[in-house]
């Protein structure tokens, strides 16, 4: 029963994401991480490990998620593949932090960290404006040396992708929006691969982790959410055509930040 529970509850989640993610642009993993833990707390699986597999799990989704729509960015030749390469190295770095980092944590202390950057993000998406620059090239040197780590480090403590930090970094410096996404997604490959081979390697013989979880991500939630979020994702993109995504856009920022503030009250109230 706690099987087909689970499933049932993996179906939604997936499906909500996909469309989501093709209606507003926005990654799945700030979706995901706070539905996982509902989904496997309310199921019984609440402990001092269960952040981890939500974080973890969010993370393999997004290493496939972000693989095709890197691909799919390309075609349209919208990746900008000379910042991707530049700013890799660093991003990378700060993942593998991020993952060594969380390992050691409990899930107080994540639903912590994730719901005070995840009320910036919700924030951010309902009074960012997109006239808003703190320059007109991304940063160079020094500073691209202290902001890409910052991106894969924070991304990974989450359990998101590139997005909800790249997008409005690249914004902020003169990219345009289309260019921002697409190369937020190549962003997201590179948070996702080592972090989850980092976490699939970490929390073996965790008994209190829901069934199925190898590592720290839970296989039965990554593969429901990953079939899903690919069968639903385009009927987004097909509703963005038909309506104006902005009004939803803000309607879905205070989604997030309301989410994220009932996270943070339980880590507080924990």
């Amino acid at each position: 029963m706690d099987m087909i529970l689970l499933l049932v509850l993996m179906l939604a989640i997936g499906a909500f994401a996909g469309v989501a993610a093709g209606l507003l642009g926005v990654g799945g993993g700030i979706i995901l991480v706070p539905a996982f833990y509902y989904a496997f707390a309310s199921l019984g699986y609440e402990s001092d490990g269960l952040m981890q597999i939500c974080v973890a799990t969010s993370l393999a989704t997004i290493v496939v998620t972000s693989v095709r729509s890197v691909l799919s960015h390309h075609k349209k030749g919208v990746v900008e593949w000379d910042i991707l390469r530049s700013w890799a190295p660093g991003i990378a770095i700060g993942a593998v932090l991020g993952v060594l980092l969380a390992a050691g944590l409990k899930s107080q202390t994540l639903m912590l960290v994730f719901g005070v950057l995840g009320v910036m993000v919700g924030l951010y998406m309902a009074f960012g404006k997109a006239a808003w620059r703190l320059g007109e090239q991304m940063p160079t040197g020094l500073a691209r040396a202290i902001f890409s780590p910052i991106v894969g480090f924070l991304s990974v403590l989450m359990g998101i992708g590139g997005g909800s930090f790249g997008v409005p970094l690249m914004s902020l410096y003169g990219r345009p929006i289309h260019n921002a996404v697409a190369t937020a997604a190549g962003f997201g490959v590179i948070i996702a691969v080592p972090s989850t081979v980092g976490f699939l390697l970490n929390g073996w013989g965790d008994a209190s982790a829901p069934p199925f979880t190898v590592g720290r991500v839970n296989l039965v939630a990554f593969a429901v959410i990953v079939s899903m979020t690919m069968l639903t994702a385009p009927l987004g993109v097909k509703l963005a055509h038909m309506m104006n995504p902005k009004p939803l856009k803000r309607v879905f920022a205070v989604f997030i930040i309301l989410m994220a503030a009932n996270m943070l009250q339980k880590a507080l109230l924990a």
